[in-house]
């Protein structure tokens, strides 16, 4: 007895984490017409059950299965909304959330005082979770019990899933395990998104016409802003750069064009020019390092050439010309006063914002309500001047180590990483990358260039 049931736990444990995901995301589409909106609920137990699973055969294995339930997860939600009704809260995206949650345990020590909460660059993690607290009470002072629990998950989930990396992993490893993961990912959202750009399927025009993601363009064919698998253009956008970095440079040249090549003109067809300066930035970046420059100078010879290519092909030539015709508008291009608008706004309340709003789920699609752009905007207006500011410069501080540990290390690991730093500091004053999927983006590579390299030397 005790054989057998060893046999069947050594078989569990060798299904990867991200065939368990992708198995997990097969049963759910099927089960979709018949079982309503109990697939939903299938999905989030399926979704803690695969991350717990994944964090047993290792960190590199967890890394690699939540990169594809954040990918996926969206897709995943469209289609059960199209066979059962729309789900406004999207209640499907907390599975991924839970996934996180399976690292938790390893962070006892942290809790018995066997390691320094403020050490080993968990600093940064440390303070933005106490400045979460700070909002999730602000919340429950105002009654605000469900946004207090929603906004608490969805920011405080990757923070305790970078400190849990912090406290085992290996830097290399973990990067290498995340470029494998993308060199599925992206050729999957890439094409995807190239044909929700041609002809939307009915699942997404159901969606976008029922949800108030007014950036998602307009569901009709050569309408769409593409956000392919993910939940929108700057989820895609954003997943789509970062994967781009990855395996761009620690993958073979021609393997990485042929992996690359569908998921760059979706990349361009989201028309999400933030994720294209964070993409510039993270190749400009690695210019500057000897071993990292020739094929940085490579990569941006050849995305400018394909995307000249692009734009001279009629499907796609009109949106990006125009699109890439606002990069050089400056104060006249209307994101740019938009944004502006928003700081004008805040500064105006009453007691501008001194001590913060707390955690909201004011949908921005509602007339009336303001859209929330940026890292500046999202810390003063939900945590006041004095605990945004702190809970901003970490997030800068947590940035720019990852690019300090490219300069100590030097390897191509850690130059990525870096690369991926000195982009999210480029997007900081234009996007959030604090909560839900782009906090998981973020905080994970942050904790992850915080390990030490092969070998055990830490920067």
């Amino acid at each position: 007895m005790r054989g057998a049931a060893e046999a069947r736990t050594g078989f569990a444990l060798a299904v990867p984490g991200w065939l368990a995901a992708g198995l997990l995301f097969a049963g759910v589409l099927a089960i979709a017409p018949v079982a309503g909106s109990l697939a939903r609920f299938v999905f989030i137990l399926g979704c803690a059950g695969v991350g717990w699973h994944a964090w047993r055969q290792g960190r590199a294995a967890h890394l690699q299965t939540m990169l594809v339930l954040f990918s996926f997860a969206p897709f995943a939600r469209r289609i059960v909304d199209f066979f059962s009704g729309f789900d406004q809260g999207g209640i499907m995206l907390v599975g991924p959330l839970l996934a996180l949650l399976a690292a938790v345990p390893a962070l006892l020590p942290l809790l018995d005082g066997q390691s320094d909460p403020l050490g080993g660059g968990r600093a940064p993690l440390t303070i933005v979770f106490g400045c979460v607290v700070y909002a999730a009470l602000l919340s429950l002072f105002q009654g605000g019990w469900g946004d207090a629990s929603a906004g608490a998950l969805k920011w405080a989930a990757p923070l305790l899933y970078g400190l849990a990396l912090i406290e085992t992993g290996e830097r290399d490893r973990l990067v290498q395990a995340a470029t494998s993961a993308f060199m599925v990912i992206l050729p999957v959202i890439g094409l995807y998104g190239a044909f929700q750009y041609v002809d939307p399927p009915e699942w997404d025009r159901y969606w976008m016409q029922f949800a108030t993601a007014v950036t998602a363009g307009l569901p009709e064919p050569y309408e769409v802003r593409v956000y392919s698998m993910l939940n929108g253009p700057a989820s895609f956008a954003t997943f789509t750069a970062a994967g781009l970095l990855l395996v761009s440079f620690l993958r073979p040249l021609w393997v990485s064009c042929l992996v690359c090549g569908p998921a760059l003109l979706a990349l361009m067809l989201s028309q999400y020019r933030t994720a294209w300066i964070s993409l510039a930035v993270g190749l400009l970046f690695c210019v500057f390092f000897v071993r990292t420059r020739f094929r940085a100078g490579t990569i941006l010879s050849a995305m400018a050439a394909a995307g000249a290519f692009a734009a001279t092909i009629p499907p796609f030539s009109d949106v990006l010309e125009e699109r890439l015709a606002t990069l050089g508008q400056g104060s006249d291009d209307g994101s740019f006063q938009e944004r502006l608008a928003q700081f004008v706004t805040l500064w105006n309340l009453p007691d501008s914002s001194l001590f913060g709003t707390g955690f909201t789920t004011a949908d921005a699609g509602v007339a009336g309500q303001m859209p929330v752009d940026g890292m500046l905007i999202a810390c003063w207006l939900m945590m006041g001047v004095f605990v945004g500011l702190i809970c901003l410069a970490a997030f800068v501080w947590a940035a720019g180590r990852m690019i300090a540990g490219a300069v100590a290390g030097q390897t191509p690991e850690a130059i990525v990483l870096g690369g991926l730093g000195c982009g999210a500091l480029s997007q900081m004053p234009l996007a959030s990358l604090a909560s839900g999927e782009l906090g998981f983006l973020f905080w994970s590579f942050a904790a992850i260039a915080c390990l030490p390299e092969k070998g055990g030397r830490r920067w």
